[in-house]
């Protein structure tokens, strides 16, 4: 694999499907420095237009690892791949960046993105910096069924984050 081949584009010339991507083939957020970061799997989301800004929004629970490396970081990426990339994907859906070091994952390389760490593997890098945050607050949640998405009452913190570059895999 030729190291680092991505070509950038402007964020309106995505041509995926937004659903497909984050809610069916999932996404990696990542977040911290090449020497010191943590990344999980997420299949929540959103990519869009707000505040005359493309934008992105992210969703991550206080309990996970990668928690305290988005709330201490400016900046984030997101990362897609292709289908044969599943394993690794629910790997680090499924264990806590405090009980593996996934810095280490075989069949992962990082590198320095522009803003942010990235990954070698991807076909999407979206780099992000922090502009709004907020914690799910459930007594406004209007249809009371979603919150049976928290048995534990572990309500997310969402992150919205400009995109500051877009690259797809050349």
């Amino acid at each position: 694999m030729k190291k680092n081949t991505f070509v950038s584009i402007d964020p309106k010339e995505l041509n995926d499907s937004a659903i497909r991507l984050i809610g069916y083939d999932w996404m990696l957020i990542t977040a911290g420095s090449l020497e010191n970061y943590n990344t999980m799997t997420a299949a929540w989301g959103q990519i869009g237009f707000l505040w005359k800004k493309p934008v992105v929004t992210t969703y991550i629970r206080p309990v996970r690892h990668t928690y305290k490396f988005a709330e201490e970081f400016e900046t984030f990426s997101l990362c897609f791949f292709e289908e044969d990339m599943k394993p690794v994907l629910n790997l680090l859906g499924t264990k806590s960046g405090q009980d593996i070091n996934k810095m280490q994952i075989e069949g992962l390389t990082a590198f320095k993105g522009e803003h942010s760490v990235c990954f070698e593997q991807a076909k999407l890098i979206i780099e992000c910096r922090k502009i709004y945050a907020d914690d799910i607050k459930p007594e406004l949640f209007i249809d009371e069924a979603i919150d049976k998405n928290y048995p534990k009452k572990d309500y997310h913190r969402f992150y919205i984050g400009e995109i500051l570059s877009c690259r797809i895999k050349a």
